[in-house]
């Protein structure tokens, strides 16, 4: 695995990696999770994530299943993203998705399944997600992308470790005599933060 993450200054970051994964099932979930972990550290919110998620399965997946394996390294598919965060900006930012493979007979292209059909669904909810995707093929691979835009709601504001952690107070909706207050250090982030709300 291949890639740097880059904090420009403290309102912008990038993000550059390469993976070269076995040509298996289980590259859907190891390129998903270093996906996911290099989206969420620069900042990205949960919603963006999913979609980003959810993009790289469904890419990968049909690599796997429509496509051969890449000529060098034997038996992988290489996928790849680049990501730009701008606080600054009003267009926030942008993920672009590649994954590459050894081609097969025909281009990728969006299906239109029946309605009872099992599969054939990868690259439409592909195309309802990104802003943009494509293909370019050379004489031995394919590679497809998606380009996922990133509004600036959909970026966690930076924070300083002491507005980071704030107290919660949970009451019960019994009368005043039976109320209980609990005053916990949490990150506002964190997962308990969310099961105290």
């Amino acid at each position: 695995m291949s890639g740097h993450h880059t904090p420009l200054d403290d309102r912008s970051s990038a993000v550059e990696r390469s993976v070269t994964l076995p040509y298996a099932s289980l590259s859907v979930t190891g390129a998903r999770q270093r996906l996911c972990s290099d989206l969420r550290a620069v900042g990205i919110g949960d919603n963006r994530v999913d979609d980003a998620s959810l993009i790289v399965s469904e890419l990968v997946s049909n690599a796997l299943r429509h496509a051969s394996p890449l000529p060098v390294p034997v038996n992988t598919v290489g996928v790849a993203w680049r990501v730009w965060v701008d606080r600054r900006s009003e267009d926030g930012g942008w993920v672009e998705i590649m994954v590459r493979d050894g081609g097969s007979s025909s281009m990728p292209r969006v299906a239109r399944p029946s309605v009872s059909g099992l599969g054939g669904r990868g690259l439409g909810i592909v195309q309802s997600l990104a802003g943009r995707w494509g293909t370019e093929m050379d004489a031995t691979t394919t590679t497809v992308w998606a380009v996922l835009d990133i509004a600036p709601a959909d970026i966690t504001p930076l924070r300083s470790e002491a507005d980071e952690s704030r107290s919660a107070v949970v009451y019960s909706d019994a009368s005043v005599d039976d109320m209980v207050e609990l005053r916990l250090r949490v990150r506002e982030s964190s997962p308990a933060w969310g099961a105290l709300l």
